[in-house]
């Protein structure tokens, strides 16, 4: 007796597990992405906060307009170097002039 191949679509239990694959591919992945997701909000929250809790940076010292040029220049080398963040720049420079 000779068996018969089916060729063609899949049979109903074909598509039902295949299904059930994707079905349960896609969930993993959903669940990665929101614990991975809640994990960063829980960085962000944690670093924030730290932020919020650290002690004002010191004023610098006062000095001459030679010694500010002289740090705001070290300053723009940092931030050109690709160190300083836009917002870490400006924080310095800021406090620099201020003093």
């Amino acid at each position: 007796m000779m068996l018969r191949r089916r060729v063609g679509r899949p049979g109903l239990i074909g598509a039902m597990a295949r299904t059930a694959v994707i079905t349960g591919t896609a969930t993993a992945v959903s669940g990665g992405i929101q614990r991975r997701q809640a994990r960063r909000m829980e960085e962000q929250e944690a670093a924030s906060a730290a932020q919020a809790q650290a002690p004002a940076p010191a004023p610098v010292p006062a000095t001459d307009p030679a010694e500010r040029m002289r740090l705001l220049r070290e300053l723009g080398q940092m931030k050109a170097d690709g160190l300083l963040t836009e917002e870490e720049f400006a924080a310095e420079k800021a406090r620099i002039l201020a003093s």
